[in-house]
């Protein structure tokens, strides 16, 4: 059931400020690993009104599963679809005398990800305020800061937060080692560039719109679905995986499919464009040729051109659920994103075209050796 989206039309402009809507909404919401809560939310309240089944497993993953309708199957054939929640953030490793909390990576961010700038201390009792600082740049080399930061290259233990609380008080608000930072509310809002928009963490909630997107669309044609669809929307993925090979373990369906955001790089010959990403492999291993080939094909099959991209620097929940043998087989398919991991960019339309594919993908899965 192939369906095109390049045309506007008043249903894919209504479409495209739904989509809009949603994603503001999900970038708005705090999600470091393994502290997904309001994320979390989210996407129960809005995936749930699409599906059969809906529940939070005890890994923190959000499920939500749509049956296939197309034929009876004595036994069910089902597919496994994983966008993360989870957004790159930090963690408290010490707090100072003077109540400075010194942070490090919590999944593969870098100081540079972020700049200096106002951040969320997610206490266990309070969120509070602080400003990630690399110091003052009217320094000399010789400064306690280093020569890192005068050069450009920051590291962790170049950086601080300023907090302006003592010890005593950031304990009573239950700030410690192992808090979460989290870039503040303050600079989360999305920023509209002409025919993009731009904001931090599009990694991954542009993929989990995407996702949502195609739950409803499915919801509507259940008939022509041969195959059940789990929906997962995994925790912690920018560290372990660990939401991702939890689910692996438990539902059924040995073929996976992770949506993503994907780097817009000539290493890649990955362009700025709606046209989805088809990851053939990364650093964890390649995927699953047949499904490679059925999602280029699904994405055609939408009037689109699939970009064929090697991801070496790259890994997703299905290459991890792949490379651990949880999952017979896996793909991945991705928006096209620019600075990935920082304040990152995708073109109105590349949240459609994703699940546009998707969809048409899920629709012509046939299982067993070929889809």
């Amino acid at each position: 059931m192939p369906v095109p989206h390049r045309e506007t039309t008043p249903s894919t402009s209504s479409q495209q400020e739904t989509i809009s809507a949603l994603l503001a909404q999900l970038l708005m919401a705090r999600g470091p690993g393994g502290q997904e809560d309001e994320v979390r939310e989210i996407c129960l309240k809005t995936i749930t009104p699409h599906c059969d089944e809906t529940w939070v497993d005890a890994a923190g993953n959000v499920i939500g599963l749509i049956k296939g309708q197309r034929e009876v199957i004595e036994s069910r054939r089902a597919v496994r679809v994983m966008a993360h929640m989870d957004e790159i953030a930090m963690v408290v490793k010490s707090v100072d005398a003077d109540g400075t909390l010194r942070v490090t990576a919590l999944g593969g961010a870098n100081p540079v990800n972020f700049g200096m700038c106002p951040v969320d201390i997610l206490g266990d009792n309070e969120i509070i305020p602080g400003v990630l600082s690399f110091g003052s740049m009217h320094a000399t080399q010789n400064a306690p800061q280093g020569a890192d930061v005068l050069s450009g290259d920051v590291h962790w233990n170049d950086v601080h937060v300023v907090t302006r609380t003592s010890p005593s008080v950031l304990s009573t608000q239950g700030v410690r080692p192992g808090t979460r930072v989290v870039l503040s509310r303050h600079w989360r809002k999305p920023f509209r560039v002409r025919d993009a928009i731009a904001a931090h963490f599009l990694d991954d909630r542009a993929s989990m719109a995407a996702v949502i997107d195609s739950a409803r669309q499915l919801s509507h044609c259940r008939d022509d679905l041969a195959c059940d669809v789990y929906f997962v929307f995994t925790t912690s993925e920018e560290e372990s995986n660990a939401g991702a090979m939890f689910a692996s373990t438990t539902l059924p369906g040995d073929t996976t499919i992770a949506v993503e955001v994907g780097p817009v790089m000539d290493e890649y010959g990955t362009r700025l464009s709606i046209d989805p990403i088809i990851n053939t492999g990364d650093e964890k291993g390649y995927y699953t040729r047949e499904v490679v080939t059925s999602l280029a094909a699904a994405a055609k099959a939408c009037g689109y051109s699939p970009q064929y991209a090697l991801l070496v620097d790259f890994a997703s929940d299905a290459s991890a659920v792949l490379s651990n043998g949880s999952s017979a087989k896996a793909g991945c398919l991705a928006i096209p994103t620019e600075n990935t991991h920082g304040y990152e960019l995708i073109l109105d339309g590349a949240i459609q075209a994703c699940s546009a594919t998707l969809c048409q993908y899920l629709i012509a899965f046939q299982g067993g050796g070929n889809e």
